[in-house]
């Protein structure tokens, strides 16, 4: 029963420790997220080219950009299972074809699933003409672990991710390795879509869960040596048994 226990409060600081691994790491990203969305706004191409590798947009993620060209409706994707403040939708991802003839795709922000799929429904088009997008950069997502990628072939309306190499396929001319999260357009357009939120700086639960593990070890390591004294061990008992 002992080598139980034992077993039992080294799981539990080990637990507490992952958690306070976690905390550092989200801590970690948390800085990167300010550092970087605090640098002054630049033009896009000044960053990225479309000859970059995919993995590039994880070192510019987050920096502040200002892009200038023509949305493409014709190619506009919508990325399925988005919620905004508890309500289930859709993120709105157009390509926008800049000046140089690359091409971006910009996240412009949040439609509720009710606002259907297919056809890009009026309440939530594109402006037509150019226009002038200032947002963050954000890097390519791709499936993981055992997450299910999106068909290979074909030309998708929706898409479970961002993930650019695959909505390369479909594009007409030179996408960019990033995407940008919008966040002020001119001209601005209409309710739909919503901006998507900054990203959460908050640092979770993890410091909560890592006492409450080692809380819940340091009880069990002074509690366990307790109840086996109070108990006593059968010898004892059986001698004061005889005094009796």
């Amino acid at each position: 029963m002992s080598i139980v226990v034992l077993l039992a409060i080294a799981a539990m600081v080990t637990a507490g420790f992952w958690q306070l691994h976690r905390l550092s790491e989200r801590r970690d990203r948390n800085s990167t997220i300010t550092g970087r969305s605090q640098l002054p706004v630049v033009q896009l191409q000044d960053l990225v080219g479309a000859g970059d590798a995919y993995d590039y947009g994880d070192e510019l993620e987050f920096r502040p950009v200002r892009a200038i060209g023509v949305y493409q409706p014709g190619d506009q994707v919508l990325i399925r299972n988005r919620t905004y403040q508890g309500s289930a939708g859709y993120w709105v991802l157009t390509p926008l074809r800049l000046q140089s003839g690359e091409v971006v795709a910009v996240n412009r922000g949040w439609v509720p699933h009710g606002a259907g799929t297919g056809a890009t429904p009026a309440e939530f088009a594109p402006l037509s003409g150019q226009v002038e997008v200032i947002g963050l950069v954000r890097a390519t997502v791709t499936a993981a672990g055992l997450q299910q990628a999106d068909p290979s072939g074909g030309v998708l309306t929706e898409m479970a991710r961002v993930d650019l190499a695959r909505l390369s396929q479909q594009i007409d001319g030179p996408l960019l390795p990033v995407y940008v999260q919008l966040q002020a357009q001119a001209p601005s357009g209409g309710d739909l879509p919503v901006s998507v939120p900054p990203p959460d700086l908050g640092e979770g639960s993890h410091l909560a869960y890592a006492v409450q593990w080692f809380v819940f070890a340091t009880i069990t390591a002074v509690g366990y040596p307790l109840i086996l004294r109070r108990l006593g061990r059968p010898g004892d008992r059986d001698r004061e048994a005889e005094v009796g």
